[in-house]
């Protein structure tokens, strides 16, 4: 007998359209023999299942169930497929633990860990993890300016520190930029993080449980045709993602390790795709996301061709290691 598989997409924050994409994506490419396949729209005014032919049914949040013409269906996995909130901060996570549905994410912890960056990169620098030098601010904090600039430097990059695809990201020359760029990234969150600018090659490495062993992609090499890897450059088409990376194999082994070290490191499951830039010959970690890109172009899926590993497979894999966890 088939299983019944939720795709969720969309989510709360400005990642909503990205979601989708990716939610498509993945709808085309699970293995129709094998899952009886369903689009779940999530969002702040509704959940609903949408139909072939558009039409939409409410989600039952009892127990995550759908009645369409009157017969009810329930879930056997959700292939999660939520951008930034609540699908990438562990609120889903910890929903769809509750009721006892298998989920291709991440646990609740590491998704809210992984998604606050400021909580990430404190959790592991014990590790040996290297990371920029770093100063927070939140909401209603006086900015000060100056010692602001005397710890990371000039220029620096001011992020909102839970927020995805470079959405209230700026990259700041001058002190007197400061307030406008905090000010953006106040707009995505109510916490801020500014890092001073690291010069070198940026990484993205894809690391994924397949077949049950802890496998880092090929890695991606990250050329943007603007200042830095902002939304431009990642979703319309003003950069270059080279895969393999054009670096040499100790850079490619010092990175994989640190990837693969971080995915172990968190009781990592599910998908991963960590952000590097490599300084003095060392890589410096960026980011985490759990929910990566997954369209055809997206730098993920691009991994694992380069491996491979086609989209039905990646996909087929991560439900069916979502089932083995259960």
């Amino acid at each position: 007998m088939k299983k019944n598989i939720a795709i969720i997409m969309g989510g709360y924050s400005s990642e909503y359209a990205i979601s989708l994409k990716t939610g498509d994506v993945v709808s085309k490419h699970l293995n129709a023999a094998k899952y009886n396949v369903y689009k779940v729209h999530i969002f702040k005014e509704k959940w609903v299942c949408v139909t072939t032919d558009a039409a939409e049914f409410p989600i039952d949040k009892n127990d995550f169930s759908v009645t369409i013409d009157g017969i009810k269906i329930t879930f056997d996995c959700v292939f999660n497929a939520i951008h930034g909130t609540p699908g990438e901060d562990g609120y889903i996570q910890g929903y769809l633990g509750l009721i006892g549905i298998p989920h291709t994410s991440c646990g609740m912890y590491q998704a809210a860990l992984t998604f606050n960056k400021r909580d990430l990169l404190s959790t592991l620098k014990p590790y040996g993890v290297k990371c920029a030098t770093s100063y927070y601010l939140n909401a209603g904090d006086a900015i000060d300016k100056t010692a602001i600039v005397e710890k990371v430097g000039l220029p620096c990059f001011v992020k909102a520190n839970k927020a995805g695809s470079s959405f209230g990201i700026s990259k700041v020359y001058k002190t007197e930029e400061l307030e406008n760029a905090i000010a953006v990234a106040l707009k995505e969150d109510d916490e801020v993080i500014i890092e001073s600018y690291l010069d070198g090659v940026e990484v993205s490495v894809g690391v994924i449980n397949y077949q049950g062993k802890v496998t880092v992609l090929p890695i991606t090499e990250i050329v943007s045709d603007n200042d830095f890897f902002d939304y431009e450059a990642k979703y319309l088409g003003q950069s270059q993602e080279i895969t393999p990376a054009r670096i040499s194999p100790e850079l490619t082994e010092k990175v994989s390790k640190a990837a693969k070290s971080i995915y172990e490191i968190l009781k990592m499951d599910g998908f991963s795709r960590s952000e590097f830039i490599f300084k003095d010959d060392e890589p410096y970690l960026l980011e985490v996301n759990t929910v990566p890109g997954m369209t055809e172009e997206s730098i993920l899926p691009q991994q694992a061709k380069e491996a491979g590993i086609s989209l039905e497979q990646l996909f087929g894999n991560a439900v069916e290691l979502a089932f083995a966890k259960k």
